[in-house]
């Protein structure tokens, strides 16, 4: 198998995280570089971070982590989707002041949620690793790289159609993370 099949595992994996930083570009007025190595840290970090996790534990936690990692993937994805329609809506209904703070897309709470959701099943992905014949340190940095880089390049698009379509896009980008939950749970349920 080797490396090619490593990089091809950590641009899989990388996939919800681009997503997601798409939909974080989407929210936000301007892409800030504090932006920028936030999601490059918390997505890249966290998709490193879990298979290494998933092959320390080992065979042992592996079933059981699969058999739920769907499940966990999709309430926290659709939770974070249903609260941003929520706010989305709420600013409909409630203008605020332009002088009234704004919640913070970018924030510790909302980037590690978000980021746990999307590497769930990185942590299943970690026990294949010694599958691949490539070494642990090798996979977990590529499949880390991988995924900061996309999803840096995923917060800049959301950005760059953010500012074509106007600045209410909250509903969108909440849509956006109810369809990759929803998306999460049927490749799992259909697998």
């Amino acid at each position: 198998m080797g490396f090619a099949s490593v990089v091809v595992l950590s641009v899989g994996l990388a996939m919800d995280a681009t997503a997601v930083s798409a939909a974080k570009g989407l929210e936000t007025k301007q892409v800030r570089l504090i932006h920028v190595a936030k999601v490059a840290l918390y997505f890249g970090g966290f998709q490193a971070l879990m298979p290494l996790v998933g092959y320390i534990v080992g065979a042992k936690a592996g079933p059981y982590v699969e058999a739920w990692d769907h499940w966990i993937a999709f309430t926290l994805l659709a939770g974070l989707g249903l609260k941003m329609l929520y706010d989305a809506r709420a600013a409909d209904e409630d203008e605020a002041p332009s002088d009234a703070p704004r919640r913070d897309p970018f924030s510790t709470h909302t980037m590690l949620v978000l980021a746990v959701a999307t590497s769930i099943d990185a942590l299943a992905a970690g026990l294949t690793l010694p599958l691949l014949g490539v070494s642990l340190v090798a996979s977990v940095s590529t499949i880390g790289v991988t995924t900061a880089a996309l999803s840096v390049c995923g917060l800049l698009a959301g950005r760059r159609f953010g500012a074509a379509l106007g600045k209410r896009l909250d509903a969108f980008g909440g849509l956006v993370l109810i369809g990759l939950g929803v998306k999460v749970l049927i490749e799992h349920l259909t697998a």
